[in-house]
């Protein structure tokens, strides 16, 4: 296991910034932004971790701001692939009726965005480990805001539906390559707490993109919500740009070809412990997906609530996964093994599931609005637990993939996720049990990989 003394950085003086032909720091764009003073290697650790304690004044306040910035364009990074699904999600009904589909065809511009981030990861996971980090993101991004512009002008399902998948094709490069420069930079105990502190940033998004989706619903039609997202595309390229450098040095790069690469996910899927982290957080996440899918229709349909009721539900319920992943970040990792911490998130979640489940098919009786939201107020907090910590384990076992490694768990995650998107539509809009049944499905089965596969009682009396 690796230990937990500190960033990668500061222990390993890797840079934060490009490198140049005799593997020297050189910095892209503006070269104050993320590199590290070289005559003080020792900084490196982000603002809010350990690391920064006992440094001298300039070198504290340095690694402070460096933090600051490695954790804000991450933060946006791992925010853009909410901000592209939550914002469109109470224009679902708008878009049924505009474009005179079915709901399940509509439900499918969900499934063809998530799984172009599925697939999109295999290909840019490698990249990056062969090229750096740089390049193949910057190109990623640039690809997202052509398509997203396009889905704006999309006159039919089908044409909305394709470049949904090309938009998130090219929006899997910001998922998986932040992961990647997460373990370029850290290890151990402090990259848990580092996933922590990214899912306060990137967690922000689905408060805030549904309200924002509403909103715009109110002065124009679902059209406006991609040009926003377009907006939001170009800007967060150009921070990428001016002020993401190079973390991947070019002695640690892969110089094989598509042979290599599949021959180190092999071996990644040959370690069975990183396979049982790997599907036990596909699952997890699947669970969130057939939320996140289903609770427009659950909420406006079946519960009558507004467009705008929806939004507030849906930021409250991501408030709770923040806090509960502040929780574990600041309070739980580094006092508490990152299995107990996992395990009990796994359980709350499933139990969560199976109330709602109750709920839905009447044992309960007849409920309204208010029992069923907390049920998933419950399920969507637990996430807190579960996502950061299979990430953050899964990730420990990988020293010289990480991109590799991302690509695979970012891909597991959300090919189960497009999976379990259409079951919660597969017996119409005014049920909300599939959504139940599928969530207690994954959410058993995600227990049932961590203590199969994943054995965390070996590793403890270890």
């Amino acid at each position: 296991m690796p230990d937990s003394g500190g960033s990668r950085a500061q222990r390993a003086h890797i840079p934060t910034t490009g490198t140049g032909a005799d593997d020297r720091p050189v910095p892209h764009g503006d070269a104050g932004a993320l590199s590290v003073d070289p005559a003080a290697p020792q900084v490196g650790a982000p603002a809010g971790l350990p690391g920064t304690a006992g440094l001298p004044g300039p070198a504290a306040k340095a690694a402070r701001r460096t933090g600051l910035l490695v954790t804000m364009v991450l933060g946006g990074l791992t925010a853009l692939p909410p901000l592209s699904m939550d914002m469109y999600l109470p224009a679902l009904p708008a878009v049924t009726d505009s474009l005179g589909a079915p709901a399940a065809t509509i439900q499918l511009t969900l499934t063809a965005c998530l799984a172009g981030m599925a697939l999109g990861q295999l290909v840019v996971g490698p990249m990056s480990d062969r090229w750096g980090r740089r390049k193949p993101l910057l190109l990623g991004m640039v690809v997202y805001v052509l398509a997203t512009a396009i889905c704006a002008l999309a006159p039919t399902a089908e044409l909305l539906i394709g470049f949904r998948l090309l938009q998130g094709l090219a929006g899997a490069a910001g998922i998986v390559i932040a992961r990647a420069v997460v373990r370029d930079l850290y290890d151990g105990v402090e990259m848990a707490r580092f996933f922590s502190t990214l899912m306060l940033i990137s967690g922000v998004a689905p408060v805030i993109a549904p309200v924002i989706g509403g909103q715009v619903l109110r002065i124009t039609d679902w059209r406006g919500i991609f040009v926003v997202l377009t907006v939001v595309g170009i800007v967060l390229t150009l921070v990428v740009w001016k002020w993401l450098h190079e973390t991947l040095p070019p002695a640690d790069r892969h110089t094989g070809g598509v042979a290599d690469a599949l021959r180190t996910m092999r071996g990644l899927l040959a370690d069975r412990v990183f396979t049982g982290y790997m599907v036990a957080g596909g699952l997890a996440f699947a669970v969130l997906f057939a939320y996140i899918a289903a609770s427009p229709f659950v909420v406006q349909e079946i519960y009558g609530a507004s467009p705008q009721t929806f939004s507030l539900l849906f930021g409250l319920n991501s408030i709770g996964l923040i806090t509960v992943g502040q929780i574990n970040g600041k309070l739980l990792v580094g006092r508490i093994s990152l299995d107990k911490v996992l395990g009990f998130g796994l359980a709350v979640i499933v139990l969560a599931a199976v109330a709602l489940l109750l709920m839905t098919t009447g044992v309960f009786g007849e409920v309204g609005l208010v029992p069923v939201a907390a049920g998933l107020f419950v399920l969507m907090s637990a996430m807190g637990l579960a996502m950061p910590n299979t990430n953050a384990q899964a990730l420990m076992r990988t020293k010289h993939a990480a991109g590799s490694a991302s690509a695979l768990l970012g891909t597991s995650s959300f090919l189960i996720g497009a999976v379990a998107s259409p079951l919660v539509g597969i017996a119409g809009e005014d049920t909300a049990v599939p959504m139940a049944l599928v969530q207690v499905v994954c959410a058993v089965a995600a227990v049932a990989c961590f203590l199969l596969l994943c054995r965390p009682w070996q590793r403890a009396a270890s």
